[in-house]
């Protein structure tokens, strides 16, 4: 479908966030996978639907593409093309048994989503799920963060999706040509590079050097107010926004996914009405469901921390890779007036954006990516300053199909990278859907979070005046009409 994606702008080598998300694989603390959930208005011809993946792997070499890491870290790691490539081992087809609904898609695609990838194959999969109520489908697309983010993703992946339920098929493309490149083999290479490497490096250490002892001769003291102004950013963008929830401290390897559909414009609409973003209403919606929740349980708080990842991707980027960086937010959960929550929400937003140090992750990954494993899982656990992490990822405007099947929803189910409660909102073809997955022993009423998340966002929607539109339950019952109205009357009461 994305005739503008150009496969051959996608590096070799893993840069150094891409190789730390890649080590993280191997620990279900630091797991990092990326997952799309679509349902599709019915199941496409399997042979037809395997056929879009083979060409999509033909001319997006990251899907035939393995990571290999040298023995000794004398060079970056670097994706090649996988010599045993076998296409029937990543794209599945099961059926869901009866009756067939959503929420077991949902915990389906939670087992795929906890299941540790081969990291010696390309990192990624495609699952058809055939059996759903209605003679619907469901796709599930699960790969690696070290591929790339969320917005990559989307550019990458248009591969696979024709805008006409009978495009014509794509002409064949040519089989990329296989790449024998062992761990020692690469590990022996970085050790030939290395003087060129160093000197390299010297140059470029030399040059940086003159060039800053210029500016501190010609403008001494704004070098030295350019750095403390670095510093002190670098503070802000790292610390804690906000006092954690104490509802939200706990951890563990049990995870569930809850979902919501509401209309694009119906959240746009919501949005201005307060004179805010799309992106701000969604977060004001989440803080409605939060504060709902914690009020239940007898534990209303003023604020937690958020973080809300930011795109940093310029026009001319790959669509591979991660070019993203995360803003600290204190949520203001505390707040009632959901129009006071959006404009609170987007001054902050205002703020960190500008931050000068906003990618001081990025700038310090390679470092980072230098550490034993060990390490890196002991600092994951100290450094991580959110409760809950909250995307939001535009996919595509207009109607969308694969192999004949049209996607009618798509939703995102993310990773917990040492957070309570990961949050992913979607907008493609007309629909928003909000995916919240969340650790168990967080949250641990899961029916009566469902119920606040419906009242969070509807609170937001009832912006728009009247008729008010509502959002709508995706992965389990709409709840009765009286536990609807008040989702914080009973902490207990199951929907």
């Amino acid at each position: 479908m994305d005739d503008s994606f150009d496969a051959t702008q996608l590096s070799d080598e893993l840069s150094a966030v891409d190789q730390l998300l890649h080590r993280g694989e191997a620990n279900p603390r630091t797991r990092s996978g990326i997952m799309a959930l679509e349902v599709l208005d019915k199941a496409p011809e399997w042979e037809r639907y395997r056929a879009t993946f083979e060409n999509a792997s033909r001319r997006l070499p990251r899907l035939r593409q393995k990571v290999v890491v040298p023995t000794l870290p004398t060079a970056a790691a670097r994706w090649v093309i996988d010599p045993d490539f076998n296409l029937d081992f990543h794209v599945r087809r099961v059926r869901v048994p009866e009756p067939g609904t959503l929420r077991q898609v949902f915990d389906m695609a939670e087992i795929i989503q906890q299941s540790p990838m081969d990291i010696t194959r390309p990192l990624w999969s495609a699952t058809l799920i055939e059996g759903l109520q209605g003679g619907r489908a469901a796709q599930i697309l699960h790969l690696s963060h070290a591929v790339a983010d969320g917005v990559g993703t989307v550019a990458m992946f248009g591969e696979i999706y024709d805008l006409e339920r009978d495009a014509a098929p794509r002409p064949r493309a040519p089989l990329p040509i296989p790449q024998d490149l062992s761990a020692n083999d690469l590990m022996r290479r970085g050790i030939n590079d290395l003087p060129g490497t160093i000197v390299g490096n010297i140059l470029g250490v030399v040059s940086g050097a003159i060039g800053m002892a210029g500016k501190a001769i010609a403008r001494p003291g704004s070098v030295v107010t350019g750095a403390l102004s670095y510093a002190s950013s670098s503070r802000r963008v790292t610390r804690q926004a906000a006092p954690p929830s104490p509802l939200l401290r706990r951890r563990s390897l049990s995870t569930r996914t809850e979902a919501i559909d509401i209309k694009l414009s119906d959240l746009h609409r919501a949005a201005k009405a307060a004179g805010g973003s799309i992106n701000d209403a969604y977060l004001a919606g989440l803080c409605g469901a939060l504060r709902r929740y914690h009020e239940a349980l007898g534990v209303p708080i003023a604020s937690l921390p958020m973080a809300v990842p930011v795109n940093l991707r310029s026009d001319s980027d790959p669509a591979g890779g991660n070019r993203f960086a995360g803003v600290n937010l204190a949520a203001p959960i505390g707040v009632a007036d959901p129009a006071e929550r959006i404009h609170r929400i987007r001054t902050q937003m205002t703020q960190r954006r500008e931050e000068v140090a906003l990618d001081v992750v990025g700038a310090v990954a390679p470092l980072l990516s230098l550490l034993p494993d060990a390490v890196l899982e002991s600092m994951t656990g100290s450094v991580i300053v959110s409760d809950v992490q909250a995307s939001n990822i535009p996919v595509f405007s207009g109607d969308t199909f694969i192999a004949g099947a049209q996607v009618l929803r798509q939703y995102g189910i993310g990773p917990l990278p040492g957070v309570a409660m990961m949050v992913v909102l979607v907008s493609r073809s007309g629909w928003c859907t909000i995916s919240t997955r969340y650790d168990q022993a967080s949250v641990t009423n899961g029916d009566l979070f469902a119920r606040c998340l419906l009242a969070g966002f509807d609170e937001v929607l009832a912006l728009v005046g009247d008729p008010t539109p509502v959002s709508a339950p995706a992965s389990f019952s709409a709840p009765s009409e009286s536990t609807q109205q008040n989702p914080s009357d009973n902490g207990t009461a199951v929907s």
